[in-house]
C-alpha cells in the first residue's frame, strides 16, 4: 500500500499520543505498535510516509480508531470486511487448492503461531491480510504432504482456521464463521488430538452463541467434557477448564443458575492446578477464571449482577492476560455498572475496554448497545461520549 506523508498524520500522532490516558511516550508507542522508535519520531515530525499497516498498528496502539489520523479518511474496520471475501475464497477450495509452493513445515509453524499471536491480542486487519494467502498454502501442503506429517498439518489448519473464525465472528460475518467451524470439525480429527479436538468444541460454541440456542449450546459443551482427555497433564486440565468455563457462561444465558455455578467451580478446580497461561489459543488459569466470575453474573442477570461489581473491586485482569479477554471483562463489566445504574462507570469501563482492544471493542455489539444507551441517559462530558458513540458507530 502507498504511504502516506502528509504532515497532518504526524501531528495527530503526537495530538493522541499525548491526550490518551495513561499519556504515552515515543518509546512505548514505538513497543506497543511494534514499530522502530526511529520511525515513529521521524513520521511525527513529517520527515517519512507511512503505510496502512504501520498506521493501523500505531492507532491500535493509542486506542483510537485509524480514521482520526489518516488523511484519506476510510475507516480501518471497512478494510477488514472488505477482505472477507478473500477470506472466504480461501476456504472454499480448501480441499482443491490452487497450484503453488508451500514453505517447509517449520516456516508454516511459525506463520500460524503468529497468527494466533494476532487473534488473543485482538489485531484483526493483521490476521485478515495475512491469512486467505496462509490457509490456501496449509491446504496445498496438507494435500501434498507426505503421510508422516498430515496430522501435523491437519493441526496447523485447525489453528488458522480458527484465527481467521476470530475475524469472521467478531465482524459479523457469522455464515462465514460457521463454515470455518465445519473446517474446523473436518480438520481436528484428522490431527488425531483429543486436546486440540475439545478446542474445536468450545470454538462450536459461537455457533449457539450466534442462535441464542444457549441450551443446545450447553448439550453440546457437556458431550465434549464427556469425550475430552482426562485432567492429567497441563493442556487436556486447561482444555477442560475452558471448556467449563464457556459452560458457565451459556448456562448463565439460558437462566440456568445451577449448572452454570457447576461449570464455573469445576473451572475454578481445575484453574488451581494450572498457572495461567495459553493452551492452542485459549487462555485458561485463575485468572481466566475470575474474569468469567464476571461473565457468569452478567450472564444470569438481576441479583448476579452485585457479584459482577464484587469481582471488579477486589480484582482487575492483569496484563499477561491476553488483550482480547482483558477487553471483554470490561465490556462485560460495564453492561453490570450500567444496569446497577452506575453510568459515569460504565463509560469508563469501556473507555479501558477501547484502550485495550480497540478492533475487539468497536465490534462488539454489547458496546454499541451501551455507548447508544449512555448517550441517552447522560449530559455530562457528552462531547467525548459524543464521539466514543461515534467510534463504534453506536445508533
Amino acid at each position: 500500500m502507498p504511504a502516506l506523508t502528509d504532515r497532518g498524520v504526524g501531528r495527530r500522532i503526537a495530538y493522541y499520543r499525548s491526550v490518551v490516558r495513561p499519556k504515552v511516550t515515543q518509546r512505548q508507542l514505538a513497543d506497543a505498535a511494534c514499530v522502530a522508535l526511529g520511525t515513529i519520531r521521524k513520521i511525527e515530525r513529517g520527515e517519512r510516509g507511512v503505510t496502512d499497516a504501520t498506521l493501523e498498528a500505531i492507532a491500535d496502539a493509542l486506542g483510537v480508531d485509524p480514521v482520526r489520523l489518516r488523511t484519506d479518511r476510510t475507516a480501518a474496520h471497512t478494510r477488514v470486511h472488505d477482505a472477507l471475501p478473500a477470506l472466504s475464497a480461501a476456504i472454499a477450495t480448501y480441499d482443491l487448492p490452487d497450484d503453488g509452493p508451500a514453505r517447509p513445515l517449520c516456516d508454516l509453524r511459525a506463520a500460524v503461531a503468529e497468527a494466533a499471536r494476532w487473534r488473543v491480542a485482538a489485531q484483526y486487519t493483521r490476521i485478515v491480510r495475512a491469512l486467505p494467502e496462509l490457509l490456501t498454502e496449509l491446504a496445498r501442503a496438507y494435500h501434498a504432504a507426505p503421510a508422516e506429517d498430515r496430522a501435523e498439518i491437519a493441526g496447523l489448519l485447525v489453528r488458522a482456521y480458527r484465527s481467521a473464525d476470530a475475524v469472521a465472528y467478531k465482524f459479523g460475518a457469522r455464515d462465514l464463521s460457521a463454515r470455518l467451524i465445519d473446517l474446523m470439525r473436518w480438520a481436528a480429527p484428522e490431527a488425531g488430538d483429543p486436546v486440540l479436538t475439545a478446542t474445536v468444541a468450545y470454538v462450536r460454541t459461537e455457533t449457539f452463541f450466534a442462535a441464542q440456542a444457549h441450551q443446545a449450546g450447553l448439550r453440546a459443551l457437556e458431550q465434549a467434557l464427556d469425550a475430552a482427555p482426562s485432567a492429567s497433564a497441563a493442556p487436556a486440565i486447561a482444555v477442560r477448564g475452558a471448556l467449563h468455563m464457556r459452560a458457565a457462561v451459556i448456562a448463565g444465558r439460558a437462566n440456568d443458575d445451577s449448572a452454570a455455578t457447576e461449570h464455573l467451580g469445576e473451572a475454578r478446580t481445575l484453574a488451581d492446578r494450572v498457572p495461567e497461561d495459553v493452551y492452542w489459543g485459549t487462555a485458561f488459569g485463575p485468572d481466566s477464571v475470575r474474569a468469567h466470575e464476571v461473565s457468569v453474573a452478567v450472564s444470569l442477570g438481576d441479583e448476579h449482577v452485585a457479584r459482577a461489581l464484587d469481582v471488579a473491586s477486589e480484582w482487575k485482569p492483569p496484563r499477561e492476560l491476553p488483550a482480547e479477554r482483558r477487553s471483554g471483562f470490561y465490556i462485560e463489566l460495564a453492561r453490570a455498572q450500567l444496569w446497577a445504574g452506575l453510568a459515569d462507570d460504565a463509560f469508563e469501563s469501556l473507555k479501558v475496554a477501547r484502550h485495550i482492544a480497540p478492533q475487539h471493542t468497536r465490534e462488539h455489539p454489547w458496546v454499541r448497545e451501551d455507548a447508544a444507551r449512555l448517550r441517552r441517559l447522560k449530559r455530562a462530558d457528552s462531547d467525548t461520549l459524543t464521539n466514543f458513540a461515534e467510534w463504534c458507530a453506536a445508533t
